[in-house]
């Protein structure tokens, strides 16, 4: 048993004395600071599905002796449903992790994360080569490590499991490129999460080459370094299963004469906080979702048949688009521009509609104005913001007040409903004095 215990806490034998928790309920374990004292107290995480490991450093098992395992040991760690391992605050030498991992093939680990680490130095990952492992979901958050240049040989002996991969995370964690070679290995992989890095214009193109993520689905390089709209659009051109694409808080500038086409699978497209004052075309025609909030856009004028949802809260719009050329959008936000009115009559004509937010709007709380925003109340969801965020700016008697607390009435909104009776009894009376 203490062989599978030191593979199970496989990084986590560490300098300070330290216990794990296990909470039965949620089958979670929670080690901190272990000690080869105390190492036995992760056995009460053998039932656990999720077992974290935080603290330490571990140089000083570098030379710790690792075999190969007997016939009941890897009984043993095959029957565990340990489903997932965190590691978190551990200096890891590389050569020791390249060890270590391979021992993971006799288990059911299916996603492994690293979160506050620094792995130093060059494992030999040679050893891994035809080495195939459990793990579907690799993920690094402020992780610290030797660059990715120059590391083709280490990825390529670590094929026989990266071409499985499905979903990778490398977020907060400097890296500055992804070199084409390895972007090739991961044949299989369906997500990529590299936000919160390094990443510029110039090191897309490479990243994405020919043959490079043939799979993927879902691409975040959410606040990166990028500044160009064309070339980003140049550069994931051939990852042509890309349906979702994430280029949020990078400050992109705008080339209007760019023709680049958009991957025609792309489905979900989010370009909120990047800076642009207008909706670029063309975009892919089967686009589902598109996020432009917190932008400084004006106007939008564009037409997508497909579009489900439009979220463009935190602009400086003067009008709501016009909902006529979305007929399938179930759901709008326009929170937070300068915006008097809304299309409620538009609304009316569209079934899908059912959830607009636009609350923090300097309305008009004329008769059509007011009269338009409760009447949308009753046919949509306005969401948490109603009826408190939705205040008149004009004109000066409801200044301030809560847009549902104005008095809207065919009297007082519909003059021409007063007017045309009283004009046609007063011609039947002249008629009739004739």
């Amino acid at each position: 048993m203490n062989t599978a215990v030191l593979l199970l806490l496989g990084l986590g034998l560490l300098e300070a004395e330290g216990r794990c928790f296990f909470n039965r309920t949620e089958e979670h374990c929670v080690c901190y600071n272990l000690s080869q004292k105390s190492v036995s107290s992760i056995i009460q995480c053998l039932p656990a599905s999720v077992v974290e490991f935080w603290g330490g450093e571990l140089k000083r098992y570098v030379s710790f002796p690792i075999s190969d395992l007997d016939s009941s040991t890897i009984e043993m760690l095959g029957s565990l449903v340990i489903r997932k391992i965190i590691f978190g605050d551990l200096l890891v030498p590389e050569i020791l992790l390249a060890r270590v991992l391979r021992f993971f093939s006799y288990t059911q680990v299916q996603e492994l994360v690293f979160e506050s680490c620094i792995l130093e130095g060059r494992g030999n990952w040679a050893e891994m080569a035809g080495q195939g492992l459990p793990i579907l979901s690799l993920h690094f958050h402020n992780v610290t490590s030797a660059p990715l240049t120059g590391r083709e040989q280490d990825f390529s002996s670590l094929s026989s499991w990266l071409e499985t991969l499905q979903e990778l995370a490398v977020t907060g964690s400097r890296v500055t490129s992804l070199p084409c070679g390895i972007g090739r290995v991961f044949r299989a992989l369906r997500s990529l999460d590299v936000a919160q890095n390094s990443l510029g214009d110039e090191s897309l193109m490479p990243a994405f080459c020919e043959g490079a993520f043939p799979q993927l689905q879902v691409l975040s390089l959410q606040r990166n370094h990028l500044t160009s709209y064309h070339s980003v659009c140049e550069s994931v051109q051939l990852l042509r299963e890309l349906q979702h694409l994430d280029l949020s808080q990078n400050k992109l500038m705008a080339d209007p004469s760019s023709s680049c086409q958009w991957p025609v699978a792309l489905r979900i497209f989010n370009l909120s906080d990047t800076g642009l004052d207008e909706v670029l075309t063309p975009l892919p025609p089967s686009l589902e979702v598109l996020d432009m909030s917190c932008n400084h856009l004006h106007a939008v004028d564009i037409s997508l048949s497909s579009l489900k949802k439009l979220f463009l809260s935190q602009n400086m719009l003067q009008a709501a688009p016009s909902i006529r050329n979305y007929p399938m959008l179930d759901t709008l936000h326009l929170d937070n521009n300068s915006i008097t009115e809304l299309p409620w009559d538009e609304v009316k004509l569209l079934g899908h509609l059912r959830d607009v937010a636009a609350a923090g709007n300097p309305y008009n709380c004329s008769c059509s104005g007011a009269g338009g925003v409760q009447a949308l109340a009753g046919l949509v969801q306005l969401g948490q913001g109603w009826p408190q965020d939705y205040r008149c700016h004009s004109p000066p008697r409801y200044q301030g007040r809560l847009v549902e607390d104005v008095p809207v009435s065919v009297l007082q909104c519909n003059r021409a409903a007063v007017i045309a009776p009283v004009c046609v009894a007063l011609a039947l009376l002249g008629v009739a004095g004739a």
